[in-house]
């Protein structure tokens, strides 16, 4: 199942995918009817919103800019179905929001990368009662390659080209590397343009988890938060990047599809050794991402994604989004409420209420496995 927006505006399609062009924040939950002005307005009820409510609480997270128009939708239909509590996102990243979490600042942190075993170690310092940290995936979603590159609306690249591209090793748009996947294109010499993220950013990890896994040994920096290769223009955060890509010519760059959407960014068609090259959208990264299974120990549920798969309409470049919160001691203050949210965004109808696309659905096997996990966290 893809997410579907329920109303609003739409943006022009992309391969298979839809995706809106600013987050649209529709009211959820409460009917209309007259009442007494002598009545006093009644919070709104679980049968209404789909929403339990926890303590009131004020509650501070960070980190993942990927699940950012998310969590904005999240929150104002948790606060809107329960006044007495405020949460407060920053989207800085998913180094900073690990790192935020780790050293107590936050009640939960987004990350589109799971937590090392030296910071699931790091954590038993932020959770209380003997509990350490874990991952629980949340959303999912393409990340695609945006370019720049006036006169060419269909670009086709393959992870080795792409990892050559991107340690410049590979300077001009009509390198026969490229030409080679592009026949029939008119491909400019102008130089190619890389921009990369200045952040410490999971969007990174991924990306580069891809280009170590499906790029045959032309990519030698391994895969990391930071950047590890030479070169290029740095752009802090999804949005600084995307909107780099968009005013240099030439350029190219990586970020979430709904970014490169939302500014009308042509996005690179994928050769993955599959029949037909794959495009970025929701129902081929949906694809890819069914393939992954558990790869995290005990009660932590970190994901591993096939990056080099080849299965035909399956989009490779993805990530998925993780809420991370202690196994047990969480901070009592905050704990009722963050528990009531995270519930919330994993059911059913958190899942289903985003009003805009640009996130894969999730294997249902995990989504339960993600509601089952949160019952059982203190």
């Amino acid at each position: 199942m893809v997410l579907q927006p329920k109303s609003g505006p739409r943006s022009p399609a992309v391969g298979a995918a839809v995706v809106c062009g600013a987050l649209l924040l529709t009211a959820c939950g409460s009917t209309g009817g007259s009442r007494s002005a002598s009545t006093p307005s009644a919070a709104p009820s679980p049968a209404t919103t789909g929403i339990a409510c926890g303590k009131a609480a004020a509650v501070p997270a960070s980190g993942s800019t990927a699940q950012e128009f998310a969590m904005k939708f999240w929150i104002e239909n948790y606060m809107r179905a329960c006044p007495g509590t405020r949460i407060t996102y920053e989207g800085n990243g998913s180094g900073a929001g690990q790192t935020d979490f780790l050293t107590g600042r936050t009640a939960f942190a987004g990350s589109d990368s799971a937590l090392s075993a030296a910071q699931l170690d790091q954590s038993k310092n932020a959770c209380s009662d003997g509990g350490q940290a874990v991952d629980l995936p949340m959303v999912g979603g393409p990340i695609a390659i945006g370019f720049n590159l006036p006169g060419v609306s269909r670009l086709v690249l393959d992870a080795p080209t792409l990892a050559k591209v991107f340690d410049s090793q590979i300077t001009k748009w009509n390198d026969p590397a490229i030409a080679k996947l592009n026949p029939g294109a008119t491909l400019p010499s102008t130089p190619i343009r890389v921009s990369h993220r200045s952040d410490s950013s999971g969007t990174t990890d991924n990306f580069t988890s891809y280009l170590s896994a499906a790029a045959s040994g032309a990519w030698p920096h391994g895969h990391d938060k930071v950047w590890m290769a030479k070169g290029g223009q740095s752009a802090k955060g999804s949005s600084g990047l995307a909107e780099q890509v968009k005013k240099t010519t030439g350029g190219i760059g990586y970020v979430e599809l709904s970014y490169a959407l939302a500014r009308g960014i042509p996005t690179v068609s994928l050769a993955t050794g599959a029949s037909a090259p794959v495009d970025a959208s929701v129902l081929t990264a949906s694809k890819a991402i069914a393939g992954s299974a558990v790869a995290g120990s005990g009660d932590d549920l970190a994901l591993k994604l096939d990056y080099a798969t080849k299965a035909p309409g399956a989009y490779p470049i993805d990530m998925v989004t993780y809420e991370i919160v202690c196994d047990k001691g969480n901070k009592a203050a905050t704990w009722s409420a963050t528990k009531a949210f995270l519930t919330y965004i994993s059911g059913r109808r958190g899942q289903e209420d985003l009003s805009f696309q640009g996130y894969a659905t999730l294997p249902a096997t995990i989504v339960e496995k993600v509601r089952n996990r949160i019952s059982t966290l203190s």
